[in-house]
């Protein structure tokens, strides 16, 4: 038994549930390690000040997550700092006639890999996104750009599965198997964060000092 469906035996209403819901994802957000909070920020960070593609793949929810990345993080500089370069992140989950033509050519494994085979360049970043980290098409990802010596960013849940070992930059949601609504949540939460960390910074920075077209903020910047 899991920890929702303790959650649920023990409550006596919608509202009991709702209120143990809710500390649960808080506690599991006060559990994440902060230094690999950091460090997956600064790889975001030092693939955009390179100019390198941060693809996003996921499946299920973790591929609307997906979605959701390339949407904050993407146009989180296009927002407020115009004049700085963007983050360049590509889901690799939007291309409906791609990823169905791959998996009818090749297999539902192939569906990322094949998007890669095309976009991906030399120091370029791939973030997996999976609750159970042993998604075959995720995986096979991961091992697709480790094999290119490239940089894999993870947030995954429940143990990490195989894509903990996989991912230089792993942020684990530690719960029981089966708990995919609080991974998630905690996953959309983290992008949410850095979003905001980035507008924020850059914002207080451009503030404070006149920045030129080609003038880039310091690195300690992103330290979290």
């Amino acid at each position: 038994m899991n920890n929702l469906e303790k959650l649920f035996f023990a409550s006596q209403s919608l509202q009991a549930f709702a209120s143990g819901y809710f500390r649960y994802v808080s506690e599991l957000l006060n559990s994440l390690d902060q230094d690999a909070v950091g460090a997956f920020m600064q790889t975001l960070e030092n693939a955009r000040v390179h100019d390198s593609t941060v693809f996003v793949v996921g499946n299920g929810g973790s591929a609307s997550t997906a979605s959701h990345i390339g949407n904050d993080i993407g146009m989180a500089m296009v927002k407020v700092a115009q004049h700085h370069r963007p983050y360049r992140v590509l889901p690799l989950t939007d291309h409906v006639s791609v990823m169905t033509a791959v998996g009818n050519d090749f297999g539902y494994e192939d569906i990322f890999t094949k998007q890669l085979a095309i976009h991906y360049r030399d120091g370029d970043v791939l973030v997996v996104i999976s609750a159970s980290g042993n998604s075959p098409n995720v995986v096979k990802a991961a091992e697709w750009v480790r094999e290119r010596q490239g940089t894999v960013l993870g947030l995954l849940g429940f143990d990490g599965g195989k894509l903990k070992e996989l991912c230089h930059v792993p942020i684990i949601v530690l719960t029981p198997k089966g708990e995919y609504g609080p991974v998630e949540d905690v996953h959309l939460i983290l992008n949410h964060m850095l979003t905001s960390w980035i507008q924020q910074k850059f914002v207080t920075r451009t503030a404070a000092v006149p920045l030129g077209p080609s003038t880039e903020p310091s690195q300690e910047l992103y330290a979290i």
